[in-house]
């Protein structure tokens, strides 16, 4: 089994949600899926063995999109992932099993942001959304690399990259990081 055998039943299941769907919108790898409905963001991280670095992975996707799910393909990964000690932020991750061609939401998603916190990274969501709005109007070829998705347009400069977020930035800081 490949990853890429985990995105097709994904696909479909979230399409059946009335979601627009993106594989690997930028050829990069660096979101495995990505979706929208309306103004609702979603990300899907989709692992087959390294469910240690899965929870890690779907929090620095945080800035990006209104909920993150990951998906894995066996129950026994699922129970290890389960069982790894989680903040409430990381309870709020949804967990899927993808068994065929089926997906079983184990956990589903909820909102990585509580109604009362603010949008913690609003230039990476902006830019996010801005080249989903450019795939969604035929202006940006599926594929074509998003370099520089964490630069602010036409500033010239980098913001910080989701590598370089603390995860306790994510359980105890409803505002944005402090500046570098």
């Amino acid at each position: 089994m490949r990853e890429h055998d985990l995105v097709a039943p994904v696909v479909r299941f979230l399409e059946a949600q009335g979601y627009r769907v993106w594989p690997d919108p930028d050829g990069s790898d660096y979101f495995d899926i990505v979706c929208r409905r309306g103004n609702e963001v979603g990300l899907v991280e989709l692992k087959l063995a390294d469910y240690r670095k899965l929870l890690a992975q779907a929090h620095r996707r945080r800035g990006y999109a209104d909920w993150v799910s990951v998906v894995l393909p066996r129950a026994s990964l699922i129970d290890k992932l389960l069982a790894l000690p989680s903040t409430d932020r990381g309870r709020r991750v949804g967990v899927w099993r993808v068994e065929g061609d089926t997906v079983q939401v184990v956990r589903p998603h909820a909102p990585l942001r509580a109604p009362e916190e603010s949008e913690p990274f609003p230039e990476a969501r902006s830019r996010l959304v801005e080249l989903l709005n450019a795939l969604e109007a035929g202006q940006l070829p599926v594929g074509v690399r998003w370099e520089g998705i964490a630069q602010v347009p036409g500033s010239g400069r980098r913001r910080r990259a989701t590598r370089d977020w603390r995860l306790d930035e994510f359980d105890n800081a409803p505002a944005a990081p402090p500046a570098r």
